[in-house]
């Protein structure tokens, strides 16, 4: 029997229709794999914390095109990770205790008066949003976002990886001589953060080893040993970013990190790292002349002090002289640089120099006390220290409290790892703000990141009051 001619009529307009529609289905697929990505990352926010992450180690002329100067990428990128966890809490009826909350809301309280007193409170409002990023924002989202253990690894992996390129890269500045300038040589390791954030090398690549060090103790097998042998490595380009306090936090949150690991591991820790400091002095053994000189002058930093420790002893007396004439509120936010000149000493240099290959010579100003502790004390005066306080009380507390049974993330290498790397960030951090701040430039999201991970041990525990839809 014969198919009339007119039936093969449907079949060859449906071939015409499927290929009109080629191009508008080929012209729609970047839509449609955006809003995929989009949907998966807001149902698993810790891939944007991730990201958040990873995107810090954009030089900082990239940073600065995407983001608009004050805005960096890896801002952009931890917003959109605050409004991922805060969608997928609300979706779930997860909430955190209200107990736990209350430390981050007395800090909101007390930017926000200071906000209000400064001497020009829309200038002071960028602070605002800056305090409440780092230490509020940022911190609850990365928590709320830690749901079982695949969140904990991609947020510590995406950190190792981060440390990992950043510190590959100053070492080749170091070697080729590309860094930023320390005596006259262009040997200091900065990454791909520029001069102006000569500090940020070694406060990443110092948090990295407290993270690698974590991950590779909470792991087992082959992978512990990589991990573990990559903490050591890291230790190469923390020295080459010459920053004595990242080398002096960094050495104590290990020490602590191996105790609650192992006592035993712990004084064997202590033994080597007072032997290598005795051979760093001494000026013995495969360090270069830079790195020695370097860890010789903190012992020396009391009694002869170079310009920089100079110039940092002379910001902390001009913050501590704000905070007396400004006891209880302190002078206002971002006016620490405006009342700088009237009570900074003599002994204040004008600025800090900066000098690298690609920019070339600069001065940079001083606008900060170089110490958060003061900072905050200057700025928001009695209540705002309080209010700082109880903030990195309640995290330190938590970072060494027993987690609670009923944690969503499961015993494995996720909770150990958290509960080994809570306390060795909070002993860094606790260290590193009484020489450093967290100025601006994308390292901040790294801070309120690893805060992030601190809360969640026992301070930010997601409890969903509702059941959770199915992923």
């Amino acid at each position: 029997m014969k198919t009339p001619a007119f039936g093969a009529t449907p079949a060859a307009a449906g071939r015409w229709r499927a290929a009109a529609t080629v191009p508008l289905r080929v012209a729609l697929a970047p839509l449609a794999w955006a809003l995929a990505v989009a949907g998966w990352a807001a149902r698993r926010p810790s891939c944007l914390v991730a990201a958040a992450l990873l995107l810090v180690c954009l030089p900082g002329n990239l940073q600065e095109a995407a983001g608009g100067g004050r805005v960096t990428v890896a801002d952009i990128a931890a917003g959109f990770a605050v409004a991922a966890a805060l969608w997928r809490s609300l979706r779930d009826g997860a909430a955190p205790a209200p107990l736990g909350l209350l430390p981050f809301g007395a800090v909101v309280l007390s930017v926000a008066v200071a906000t209000v007193i400064a001497s020009d409170p829309a200038a002071s409002l960028v602070g605002f949003v800056r305090y409440t990023e780092l230490f509020v924002l940022i911190p609850i989202a990365v928590a709320m976002a830690l749901r079982d253990r695949l969140d904990v690894l991609l947020v510590a992996g995406a950190f190792v990886a981060a440390t990992v390129v950043e510190g590959g890269i100053g070492v080749w500045q170091a070697a080729t001589n590309t860094g930023a300038s320390y005596a006259g040589q262009y040997v200091r390791a900065i990454g791909t953060f520029g001069a102006e954030q000569v500090m940020a090398l070694g406060a990443l690549v110092g948090y990295g080893i407290v993270v690698t060090l974590a991950l590779g103790l909470a792991a087992r097998g082959r992978i512990r040993l990589a991990l573990l042998a990559a903490a050591a490595l890291l230790a190469v380009p923390l020295g080459f970013s010459l920053s004595r306090g990242a080398w002096i936090a960094t050495a104590c949150a290990v020490v602590v990190q191996v105790f609650v690991f192992s006592r035993r591991l712990g004084v064997a820790a202590v033994a080597t790292a007072a032997f290598a400091v005795v051979v760093l002095v001494s000026g013995v053994g495969p360090a270069s002349f830079t790195v020695d000189e370097r860890v010789a002058s903190i012992v020396s930093s009391g009694s002869q002090p170079d310009r920089s420790v100079r110039d940092r002893y002379a910001l902390w007396d001009t913050a501590i002289g704000i905070w007396a004439d400004h006891p209880v509120f302190g002078v206002g936010l971002k006016d620490f640089a405006a009342a700088r000149d009237t009570y900074a000493p003599m002994s204040l240099s004008a600025g800090s120099d900066v000098d690298d290959p690609q920019a070339g010579f600069r001065r940079q100003p001083l606008l900060s006390a170089h110490n958060q502790y003061l900072m905050v004390l200057a700025e928001q005066g009695t209540a705002g220290i309080l209010a700082f306080g109880s903030l990195l009380g309640a995290l330190t507390a938590g970072a060494f409290r027993r987690r609670p049974a009923a944690d969503p993330v499961p015993p494995g290498v996720g909770s150990r790892f958290l509960d080994l790397m809570a306390p060795g960030v909070m002993v860094w951090t606790l260290i590193d703000f009484s020489y450093g701040d967290i100025g601006a430039g994308p390292t901040g999201v790294l801070l309120a990141v690893l805060l992030g991970l601190v809360a969640r041990r026992t301070v930010i525990v997601p409890r969903t009051t509702s059941p959770e839809v199915p992923r």
